[in-house]
């Protein structure tokens, strides 16, 4: 698992890369996006599009970094979700909890 944090105006954006599973890949994850809370971002773009895999630990990880984003009065959007990821938040009735966009610009865009 691999993340880079960009900025884009106020929006902080995290490539995420490699596979999202319980233990490095989910820790990774939490760690990132509480790093940003406690340093005060409010606009949290997570780009999943180069995510070769995620089971059932990074879905959770997923929504409760969601819920940390709400919880601190920020907002929290995806990015670039693979037809796997974007399957498994259908299955899972997750789709309508996330806002989820497919071009950078549009999510950007999307927070102001």
């Amino acid at each position: 698992m691999k993340i880079e944090v960009r900025t884009v105006g106020d929006v902080k954006i995290v490539d995420c890369s490699g596979k999202i599973t319980l233990g490095a890949g989910t820790m990774s994850v939490r760690n990132t996006v509480r790093e940003l809370l406690d340093g005060g971002a409010k606009k949290i773009l997570l780009n999943l599009g180069e995510i070769s895999y995620i089971d059932s630990s990074g879905i959770g990880e997923l929504v409760g970094s969601y819920a940390s984003a709400a919880r601190n009065g920020a907002h929290l959007k995806l990015l670039n979700l693979t037809n796997k990821i974007k399957q498994l938040l259908t299955i899972t009735k997750l789709m309508t909890v996330f806002d989820t966009y497919d071009e950078e610009k549009a999510a950007v865009a999307s927070f102001h």
